[in-house]
Protein backbone atom coordinates (compact mmCIF):
# COMPACT_ATOMS: atom_id res chain seq x y z
CA UNK A 1 0.00 0.00 0.00
CA UNK A 2 2.98 2.60 1.13
CA UNK A 3 4.35 1.60 -2.87
CA UNK A 4 0.74 3.44 -4.58
CA UNK A 5 0.22 6.37 -1.69
CA UNK A 6 4.24 7.30 -2.14
CA UNK A 7 4.08 7.23 -6.13
CA UNK A 8 0.66 8.87 -5.52
CA UNK A 9 2.63 12.01 -3.67
CA UNK A 10 5.51 12.49 -5.99
CA UNK A 11 3.28 12.63 -8.77
CA UNK A 12 0.99 15.38 -7.30
CA UNK A 13 4.27 17.17 -7.19
CA UNK A 14 5.63 16.62 -10.47
CA UNK A 15 2.33 18.09 -11.47
CA UNK A 16 2.59 21.20 -9.16
CA UNK A 17 5.91 22.08 -9.12
CA UNK A 18 6.98 20.80 -12.96
CA UNK A 19 3.89 21.05 -14.33
CA UNK A 20 4.13 17.40 -15.11
CA UNK A 21 0.68 15.83 -15.56
CA UNK A 22 1.19 12.46 -17.18
CA UNK A 23 1.33 10.17 -14.75
CA UNK A 24 -1.89 11.45 -12.84
CA UNK A 25 -4.14 9.08 -14.28
CA UNK A 26 -1.96 6.22 -13.10
CA UNK A 27 -1.68 7.48 -9.67
CA UNK A 28 -5.37 7.86 -9.43
CA UNK A 29 -5.96 4.15 -11.12
CA UNK A 30 -3.23 2.70 -8.43
CA UNK A 31 -5.54 4.07 -5.57
CA UNK A 32 -8.77 2.65 -6.60
CA UNK A 33 -6.89 -0.99 -6.78
CA UNK A 34 -5.83 0.42 -2.73
CA UNK A 35 -9.32 1.16 -2.13
CA UNK A 36 -10.97 -1.38 -3.32
CA UNK A 37 -8.87 -4.09 -1.74
CA UNK A 38 -9.78 -2.38 1.57
CA UNK A 39 -12.66 -2.29 1.13
CA UNK A 40 -12.82 -5.71 0.57
CA UNK A 41 -10.59 -6.21 3.49
CA UNK A 42 -13.00 -4.29 6.20
CA UNK A 43 -15.92 -5.94 4.60
CA UNK A 44 -14.67 -9.61 5.76
CA UNK A 45 -13.73 -8.09 8.56
CA UNK A 46 -16.88 -7.20 9.35
CA UNK A 47 -18.57 -10.42 7.86
CA UNK A 48 -16.66 -12.25 10.63
CA UNK A 49 -18.04 -10.30 13.60
CA UNK A 50 -21.99 -10.91 12.59
CA UNK A 51 -20.94 -14.76 13.37
CA UNK A 52 -20.45 -13.29 16.51
CA UNK A 53 -22.96 -11.07 17.79
CA UNK A 54 -25.10 -11.85 14.52
CA UNK A 55 -26.38 -8.10 14.21
CA UNK A 56 -25.96 -6.96 10.54
CA UNK A 57 -23.90 -3.90 9.61
CA UNK A 58 -25.12 -1.98 6.94
CA UNK A 59 -21.61 -0.70 5.98
CA UNK A 60 -20.38 -4.15 5.24
CA UNK A 61 -22.69 -4.39 1.60
CA UNK A 62 -21.78 -0.36 1.29
CA UNK A 63 -18.20 -1.61 1.28
CA UNK A 64 -18.12 -4.95 -1.13
CA UNK A 65 -20.50 -2.84 -3.38
CA UNK A 66 -17.53 0.04 -3.70
CA UNK A 67 -14.97 -2.58 -4.61
CA UNK A 68 -17.14 -3.89 -7.09
CA UNK A 69 -17.49 -0.51 -9.25
CA UNK A 70 -13.68 0.54 -8.30
CA UNK A 71 -12.65 -3.36 -9.64
CA UNK A 72 -15.03 -3.14 -12.66
CA UNK A 73 -13.95 0.42 -13.61
CA UNK A 74 -10.23 -0.73 -13.61
CA UNK A 75 -11.13 -4.22 -14.91
CA UNK A 76 -9.93 -6.40 -12.76
CA UNK A 77 -11.83 -9.44 -13.05
CA UNK A 78 -10.39 -11.23 -10.12
CA UNK A 79 -10.82 -8.61 -7.93
CA UNK A 80 -14.87 -8.04 -9.16
CA UNK A 81 -15.06 -11.72 -9.05
CA UNK A 82 -14.19 -11.64 -5.29
CA UNK A 83 -15.82 -8.47 -4.18
CA UNK A 84 -19.39 -9.64 -5.61
CA UNK A 85 -18.94 -13.00 -4.58
CA UNK A 86 -19.11 -10.83 -0.95
CA UNK A 87 -22.29 -9.13 -1.99
CA UNK A 88 -23.69 -12.57 -2.72
CA UNK A 89 -22.30 -14.04 0.25
CA UNK A 90 -24.23 -11.04 2.52
CA UNK A 91 -26.95 -11.49 1.56
CA UNK A 92 -27.50 -15.11 1.48
CA UNK A 93 -26.12 -15.04 4.78
CA UNK A 94 -26.45 -12.19 7.13
CA UNK A 95 -30.28 -11.30 5.16
CA UNK A 96 -31.13 -14.67 4.07
CA UNK A 97 -31.83 -13.67 0.54
CA UNK A 98 -31.07 -16.28 -1.57
CA UNK A 99 -33.17 -14.42 -4.55
CA UNK A 100 -30.71 -11.24 -4.40
CA UNK A 101 -27.83 -14.19 -2.96
CA UNK A 102 -27.76 -17.07 -6.08
CA UNK A 103 -27.05 -14.28 -8.79
CA UNK A 104 -24.34 -13.04 -7.45
CA UNK A 105 -23.11 -15.77 -6.56
CA UNK A 106 -23.10 -16.98 -10.06
CA UNK A 107 -21.79 -14.32 -11.33
CA UNK A 108 -18.87 -14.48 -8.99
CA UNK A 109 -18.08 -18.22 -10.23
CA UNK A 110 -18.33 -17.19 -13.68
CA UNK A 111 -16.08 -14.21 -13.57
CA UNK A 112 -13.29 -16.20 -10.92
CA UNK A 113 -13.42 -18.89 -14.03
CA UNK A 114 -12.57 -16.40 -16.66
CA UNK A 115 -9.75 -14.91 -14.22
CA UNK A 116 -8.53 -18.66 -13.22
CA UNK A 117 -8.99 -17.90 -9.29
CA UNK A 118 -9.59 -21.07 -7.66
CA UNK A 119 -9.86 -19.24 -4.25
CA UNK A 120 -12.92 -17.27 -5.27
CA UNK A 121 -14.29 -20.19 -7.60
CA UNK A 122 -14.82 -22.04 -4.47
CA UNK A 123 -16.09 -19.36 -2.17
CA UNK A 124 -19.01 -19.03 -4.82
CA UNK A 125 -19.70 -22.84 -5.59
CA UNK A 126 -19.57 -23.35 -1.45
CA UNK A 127 -22.29 -21.35 -1.21
CA UNK A 128 -24.09 -22.18 -4.16
CA UNK A 129 -24.29 -25.61 -3.00
CA UNK A 130 -25.56 -24.38 0.03
CA UNK A 131 -27.98 -22.48 -1.28
CA UNK A 132 -29.00 -25.72 -3.31
CA UNK A 133 -29.04 -27.60 0.32
CA UNK A 134 -31.54 -25.00 1.37
CA UNK A 135 -33.61 -25.43 -1.95
CA UNK A 136 -33.97 -29.71 -1.50
CA UNK A 137 -31.71 -30.15 -4.73
CA UNK A 138 -29.20 -32.69 -2.64
CA UNK A 139 -27.66 -34.15 -5.88
CA UNK A 140 -26.63 -30.40 -7.42
CA UNK A 141 -25.74 -29.56 -3.53
CA UNK A 142 -23.46 -32.44 -3.28
CA UNK A 143 -21.85 -31.87 -6.65
CA UNK A 144 -21.28 -28.05 -6.18
CA UNK A 145 -19.61 -28.59 -2.34
CA UNK A 146 -17.26 -31.68 -3.78
CA UNK A 147 -16.33 -29.39 -6.35
CA UNK A 148 -15.38 -26.55 -3.92
CA UNK A 149 -13.85 -29.32 -1.29
CA UNK A 150 -11.38 -29.96 -4.16
CA UNK A 151 -10.64 -26.74 -5.47
CA UNK A 152 -9.63 -26.12 -1.53
CA UNK A 153 -7.72 -29.39 -1.29
CA UNK A 154 -5.64 -27.95 -4.46
CA UNK A 155 -4.58 -24.63 -3.19
CA UNK A 156 -4.33 -26.14 0.52
CA UNK A 157 -6.84 -24.40 2.23
CA UNK A 158 -7.80 -27.61 4.57
CA UNK A 159 -9.99 -25.77 6.96
CA UNK A 160 -11.88 -24.69 3.89
CA UNK A 161 -12.34 -28.63 2.83
CA UNK A 162 -13.70 -29.32 6.11
CA UNK A 163 -16.08 -26.88 6.43
CA UNK A 164 -17.13 -28.29 2.64
CA UNK A 165 -17.77 -31.67 4.24
CA UNK A 166 -20.04 -31.12 6.92
CA UNK A 167 -22.33 -29.66 4.36
CA UNK A 168 -21.16 -32.97 2.83
CA UNK A 169 -22.23 -34.85 5.64
CA UNK A 170 -25.78 -33.77 6.44
CA UNK A 171 -26.24 -34.22 2.65
CA UNK A 172 -25.43 -38.17 3.05
CA UNK A 173 -27.49 -38.38 5.63
CA UNK A 174 -30.35 -37.10 3.92
CA UNK A 175 -30.03 -39.59 1.29
CA UNK A 176 -29.74 -42.28 2.87
CA UNK A 177 -25.88 -43.14 2.37
CA UNK A 178 -24.85 -43.21 5.85
CA UNK A 179 -21.64 -45.07 5.80
CA UNK A 180 -20.39 -42.08 3.47
CA UNK A 181 -21.92 -39.31 6.29
CA UNK A 182 -19.74 -41.66 9.01
CA UNK A 183 -16.65 -41.84 6.94
CA UNK A 184 -16.57 -37.89 5.72
CA UNK A 185 -17.57 -37.08 9.78
CA UNK A 186 -14.23 -39.13 10.10
CA UNK A 187 -12.23 -37.03 7.93
CA UNK A 188 -13.43 -33.86 8.03
CA UNK A 189 -13.09 -34.20 11.82
CA UNK A 190 -9.46 -35.20 11.73
CA UNK A 191 -8.90 -32.73 8.94
CA UNK A 192 -10.11 -29.67 10.98
CA UNK A 193 -8.40 -30.82 14.27
CA UNK A 194 -5.28 -30.79 12.35
CA UNK A 195 -5.80 -27.01 11.14
CA UNK A 196 -6.72 -25.97 14.56
CA UNK A 197 -10.07 -25.30 13.00
CA UNK A 198 -12.24 -25.65 16.40
CA UNK A 199 -15.66 -23.59 15.19
CA UNK A 200 -15.44 -26.14 12.29
CA UNK A 201 -14.49 -29.65 14.92
CA UNK A 202 -17.21 -28.46 16.89
CA UNK A 203 -19.64 -28.28 13.55
CA UNK A 204 -18.50 -31.80 12.68
CA UNK A 205 -19.52 -32.99 16.43
CA UNK A 206 -22.93 -31.29 15.82
CA UNK A 207 -23.59 -33.27 12.62
CA UNK A 208 -21.98 -35.97 13.73
CA UNK A 209 -24.90 -35.92 17.12
CA UNK A 210 -27.31 -35.13 14.81
CA UNK A 211 -26.61 -38.35 12.70
CA UNK A 212 -26.39 -40.41 15.66
CA UNK A 213 -30.02 -39.48 16.70
CA UNK A 214 -31.51 -39.37 13.06
CA UNK A 215 -29.96 -43.70 13.31
CA UNK A 216 -31.83 -44.38 16.99
CA UNK A 217 -34.95 -42.52 15.67
CA UNK A 218 -34.44 -45.45 12.30
CA UNK A 219 -33.47 -48.04 14.80
CA UNK A 220 -30.20 -47.91 13.38
CA UNK A 221 -27.18 -49.33 15.08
Amino acid sequence: MEGPIERAKLSYERAVFAGEVGELAAAERDLDKVEADLAVARGRILHARFFDDRREDPRELELFERATRLYRTLGDAAGEAESVFWEGCFHQVVRSDLDRAVPLLEQAYELATAAGDPYTQSEALRHLGIADHTAGRLDSARERLEAAARLRRKIGLLAGVAADQVGLIYIAASQGRRDDAVALAQEAYATAETCGAHRIMRQVEEARNQLIAQNLDQGAP
